[in-house]
């Protein structure tokens, strides 16, 4: 490799912040034309290392080569300037302006002084039919979907003439087929000669993508290996451990109904939705886009109405549309956004593992501080969350950490029924393992456990039978030895009103030929 084609060198880079070691002398290098994975557990460093590279923190050792030039990038005009955009999870854009003011927001083009808004609308639109986007530059950021919203920042970052391109978690929240004409957009930069920095926790888009893979423990970068090094191989240099079982499910012995599901019916959203949950059990349910899957447990947790039907705990009704009665009968509910619906941001580890068992701790209107304290410490350590302590604000910790939380108020208040929407989602192999242990560790004290997931894989690693929903209804339920790929997709397209039967035969390796990314992902925006 020649020294033109290195467009980014990082060498021994460290910061710190207060009580924390964020990385400790981690090496990466990004070439000319090349898609580099970095990769690495939540907390491992990633995100700090971006935003030194952005320009929002400036590291406290080591350095930064641009061009085999060392440079100092104190602000994003200084990233900007050497060529570097980043595209992060939560999208840079301003929703009440249109596409072309967010494209070019504060370097719009001018005539005699004025914005030059004809010549800005035609360059945008220039810029996203590179990127394969079809929307006008007109239109209001607002009304965009994730895919598009997408789209319109990698459209911004080739309008800075960006050579280095960092994409973080950019298939978080795609459908398959939004993932695939993302991939090719990525694949034709490359082809320009741009260099990408590219994030993710979905192990199986490597391969298909990346050219090479930085891995970060810790804080430190502990390998560089081709991206076609098998997904075993990569687990064990992110978690420093192997994990011989990715879905390490135990099967407890399950006893009575602890949910019951009757006719759940709500006009336009699901109708007839009949099922049970038993203790000890783990119930899957699976779904193709718009299905309503969230729709009907949602229901279930009082958080929206229906129409007919009923929902009851251990045999007793739970009244409809009433959260605070869903609560006291035992359903807990850990929402797909867990950022939007789980958590209070700016509240601390300790607040919001208290949120739940607040009312019940509360006495003559004092609420039992110590107790609540002392409770909050014990599941916090039983869980394993990482902070540098209960006081720590929630939104500083990382993916996993914060959906442990989540799940600990829940466990706080002693939950016999565990609703859980999207459980991993944006999660880390390691973070994914230890949640599905704790779900284990539910279902053998005894709680039910109704997961929606949109990784194929998951349901059928986790579930001890899966329901498969279409078009609103139960089209199907399968056994955990029934459930592959073919036979949930089976039911998935079919038309739940003409389904015959809901057996299907049991298939030797249930999980032949599953895709990390099936069609049942969710789009974001629509029901499920």
């Amino acid at each position: 490799m020649s020294n033109q084609d290195e467009l980014l060198r990082i060498e021994g880079i460290r910061k710190t912040f207060p009580g924390v070691v964020a990385l400790d002398g981690v090496d990466f290098d990004l070439r000319r034309g090349e898609v580099h994975v970095l990769l690495g557990e939540n907390g491992a460093g990633k995100s700090t290392l971006i935003k030194m590279l952005s320009g929002a923190y400036t590291p406290d050792g080591g350095r930064i080569l641009a061009g085999g030039e060392e440079v100092r990038i104190h602000g994003a005009q200084d990233s900007e300037r050497l060529g570097i955009a980043t595209i992060y999870q939560e999208f840079n854009l301003v929703p009440d302006l249109t596409v072309a003011e967010n494209i070019f927001l504060g370097r719009q083009p001018r005539r005699l002084g004025m914005i030059d808004r004809k010549r800005m609308e035609a360059d945008a639109a220039v810029l996203l039919e590179r990127v394969g986007v079809n929307v006008s530059p007109r239109a209001r950021v607002r009304e965009l979907g994730i895919a598009r919203l997408q789209m319109v920042e990698i459209a911004k970052a080739l309008s800075l003439n960006a050579r280095v391109l960092i994409m973080d978690e950019p298939t978080a929240v795609l459908t398959s087929e939004e993932v695939e004409k993302l991939f090719s957009i990525v694949r034709a930069l490359r082809e320009d000669g741009v260099g990408i920095v590219f994030i993710t926790h979905h192990l199986e888009e490597i391969a298909a993508l990346g050219d090479r893979v930085t891995v970060i423990r810790d804080g430190r970068s502990v390998g560089q290996v081709p991206a076609d090094t098998p997904e075993d191989e990569l687990v064990r240099l992110m978690v420093g451990r192997s994990i011989e079982q990715q879905y390490p499910r135990e099967r407890a012995d399950t006893g009575s109904a602890l949910l019951t599901v009757e006719g759940l019916t709500r006009d336009g959203a699901f109708r007839d939705v009949t099922f049970e949950v038993h203790a000890g059990e783990v119930v899957g349910i699976a779904g193709l886009v718009g299905a309503g899957r969230t729709e009907v447990v949602r229901a279930v947790f009082g958080a929206d109405p229906y129409d007919k039907g009923a929902v009851k705990v251990s045999g007793a009704a739970v009244p409809k549309y009433d959260v605070n009665a869903a609560m006291t009968a035992g359903i807990g509910l850990i929402p797909e956004d867990r950022k939007g619906q789980g958590l209070v941001l700016d509240a601390s580890v300790e607040e919001n593992l208290g949120l739940v068992t607040m009312r019940s701790a509360t006495r003559a209107g004092l609420v039992d501080l110590k107790g609540q304290r002392a409770s909050a410490a014990r599941i916090a350590g039983q869980l394993g969350v990482r902070m540098a302590g209960l006081g720590q604000h929630v939104r500083t910790l990382s993916g996993g950490n914060q959906q442990k939380v989540v799940i600990g108020k829940w466990l706080l208040a002693d939950t016999k029924v565990l609703i859980l929407d999207e459980p991993t989602r944006g999660i880390d192999v390691g973070a994914k393992v230890e949640i599905y242990q704790l779900i284990n560790e539910l279902t053998a004290a005894g709680a039910a456990v109704l997961m929606i997931s949109s990784d194929l894989p998951e349901v059928l690693g986790m579930s001890d039978r899966v329901l498969v929903m279409a078009q609103g209804r139960i089209a199907g339920e399968l056994s955990a030895g029934q459930a592959t790929q073919d036979a949930v997709m089976a039911l998935a397209v079919s038309n739940p009103t003409e389904a015959v039967s809901n057996r299907t035969e049991p298939v030797s390796n249930r999980t032949e030929a599953v895709s990390n990314r099936t069609t049942t992902e969710p789009e974001a925006g629509r029901g499920r």
